[in-house]
């Protein structure tokens, strides 16, 4: 029998955050990803507040509504992740997944002054022009007001690359957005490990860093097959996020 929506993206989303938790790329029991089921993006569902990544299961997804104002008082709710996803499924329809992670390298490229992703070979040429930037952090993202000012950077593009902070990626569904966000932290790593050896860097020209990312852009089945292969990967190695 083939599996609803809301049970496929169940499944895909406990994947994605088991996947996240195997590479390494959480940050303790915080950072939350996100998945609408309905057309206008209102209904989502998202880890629960303070459950370690590899622990989550589809079943633990949260369902919260982004009308829905009690919604924040729910003690199972985490404050920063229904501030943030909350303003982005009701604000942005077209965000059908959102995930926001505080990753090593990605997160370092956040606190330099002026953050920037240099294009120096195709990883890092995948961002060329295509990551907004928030430079206007002010402590935990706590507040509707801070989440709405999120969304809104977040209108005219698919990342956000989150100042002394981190980064959100936005896609069209989960495995295009995983793909994203664990190329995006490959990305930052290959450059702070290049800027890490002292010498000059050759920076791609604009013209090759535009044709390579909008090469990326063509090949969103390359992005969704890592995903089911790593998805494969973690029902090898622990099925139980699929209960």
């Amino acid at each position: 029998m083939a599996l609803s929506l809301e049970e496929q993206t169940r499944i895909d989303l406990a994947a994605s955050l088991r996947i996240v938790a195997h590479l390494g790329m959480h940050e303790a029991v915080a950072n939350h990803f996100s998945a609408a089921i309905s057309d206008d993006g209102k209904q989502f569902l998202i880890n629960p507040k303070w459950k370690h990544f590899s622990r989550v299961c589809a079943s633990d997804l949260l369902l919260l509504d982004a009308d829905d104002a009690s919604t924040a008082e729910r003690p199972e709710v985490d404050a920063t992740a229904w501030s943030i996803h909350g303003q982005l499924h009701q604000r942005l329809p077209h965000v059908r997944v959102a995930m926001h992670l505080h990753p090593v390298y990605t997160t370092a490229i956040s606190t330099m002054k002026s953050p920037q992703i240099l294009p120096i070979e195709q990883n890092t040429a995948r961002y060329f022009n295509r990551v907004s930037v928030d430079t206007m952090f002010g402590g935990m993202a706590d507040t509707v007001a801070e989440g709405a000012r999120l969304a809104g950077l977040l209108e005219n593009n698919s990342r956000l690359l989150m100042g002394n902070h981190g980064v959100m990626v936005t896609g069209t569904d989960i495995g295009v957005a995983f793909d994203d966000i664990w190329t995006l932290e490959r990305a930052c790593q290959i450059l702070i490990t290049a800027q890490s050896t002292g010498q000059p860097l050759n920076v791609l020209s604009d013209e090759v860093a535009e044709k390579t990312a909008r090469d990326w852009e063509g090949i969103t089945d390359f992005s969704r097959q890592h995903f089911e292969e790593m998805k494969l990967l973690m029902i090898k190695q622990d099925p139980s996020f699929l209960d």
